[in-house]
């Protein structure tokens, strides 16, 4: 998913599709903000652990398979039928993760969570590095083609960790009345919930808009498609995942408040530091600082954000509310990485990325207000 998510906005830029067609490539991600609507068919496991492990299985060899045929597909000529190719493997995608999600909260103790989602969020950016990274370097060797084939490869590779791994519990006890899809509206029925609405709506807004356009704008300066592979993908994917181990075990130590605010400071300085180099033809080391400090950051924020989820969830209903929350975060994000290569096709880089650090500078004064009643 990150292959299509981040480099195909590379390859598209390298074939001259607008600024704003790059933008829009991000709607592929629809179903990744639908899928709190079937979430609740997921819960309706029958208690049974072991039935979220055949959901992971079947949508993601589901997801595999699709992408094996895009391979056969040309990007040229047919790309409106690989961009409905996308939205149904981000559907089995979306599916996978909506039981994966459920599984992890179950059997991880509370304790845990922060320390697992850390290596989870390591885990996920190392998989950047792959689909953003090696596979991009794959692309500019051997091809569209080729390419996908590894990246279906990939993805049943992962599968067999899952296959090896076996919890010491395999039922639960969930409540008796059934799970529909009421139980999504009744999320937003809870008290104080509005306050985590909001502020998973606009978490990541004040990074996304240059997480978007970090790439286009590399190629604009004049770096090739294998050396923002390795800059960003490689170099940028595994800051992300050292800095989600760190803070998986710095945050059970200081806690969630103290690691929103540290996030949320760096996010803030890391912006001021890409809309300054935007105004000039920033050096070699200034671009690499800020390609490995937005990742840093980012990694940062993904465990803060899985973690607390994980907190906010009604017993028996885990797939539904952690995947609700989730989707939050996806739709503040989507409107904001649409809109972004509008914004820096109108008004330039560095306007766009002088929009987020105003955005950080509201989200660092909101934050205390929007985070008090959160459960720690």
């Amino acid at each position: 998913m990150t292959f299509f998510a981040t480099v195909m906005p590379v390859i598209m830029r390298t074939e001259h599709y607008s600024l704003t067609s790059i933008g829009l490539i991000q709607l592929v991600k629809l179903p990744w903000i639908l899928k709190f609507l079937w979430a609740p068919l997921i819960d309706k496991s029958e208690g049974e652990i072991k039935k979220y492990k055949k959901w992971i299985f079947s949508s993601e060899l589901f997801y595999a398979i699709i992408i094996l045929a895009t391979a056969f597909l040309n990007i040229q000529t047919d790309f409106k039928l690989i961009i409905f190719f996308l939205v149904i493997a981000f559907t089995a995608s979306a599916t996978q993760d909506i039981a994966t999600d459920a599984f992890a909260i179950l059997v991880l103790k509370k304790e845990e969570r922060s320390l697992g989602n850390g290596l989870q969020s390591a885990g996920s950016f190392l998989g950047t590095v792959t689909g953003s990274g090696l596979l991009l370097v794959i692309y500019h060797y051997f091809g569209w083609k080729y390419l996908l084939f590894a990246l279906s490869g990939f993805v049943i590779l992962a599968l067999i960790p899952l296959k090896i791994y076996k919890p010491q519990n395999l039922s639960y006890d969930k409540p008796g009345t059934n799970i529909s899809f009421n139980d999504i509206v009744l999320f937003f029925k809870q008290k104080t919930i509005w306050k985590r609405v909001v502020l998973l709506l606009f978490f990541y807004s004040g990074l996304i808009g240059i997480l978007t356009m970090l790439k286009p704008w590399l190629v604009d300066l004049g770096y090739s498609i294998k050396e923002i592979g390795i800059y960003s993908g490689i170099y940028g994917a595994l800051a992300g995942a050292g800095s989600a181990v760190l803070t998986g075990f710095k945050m059970k130590r200081i806690g969630k408040r103290n690691t929103l605010r540290i996030i949320l400071i760096y996010a803030l300085g890391v912006s001021i530091l890409f809309w300054i180099l935007a105004l000039s033809t920033p050096t070699y080391f200034l671009l690499q600082t800020a390609i490995i400090s937005i990742w840093s950051v980012y990694g940062m924020a993904t465990v803060f954000v899985y973690t607390s989820s994980m907190d906010m969830v009604r017993h028996g209903r885990e797939g539904t509310d952690f995947t609700i929350q989730i989707v939050l975060t996806h739709v503040g994000s989507l409107f904001l990485a649409v809109s972004s290569g509008k914004i820096a096709h109108s008004i330039g880089y560095a306007n766009l990325f002088l929009i987020e650090v105003c955005i950080g500078v509201i989200l660092l004064v909101a934050i205390p207000f929007l985070y008090k009643e959160l459960k720690e």
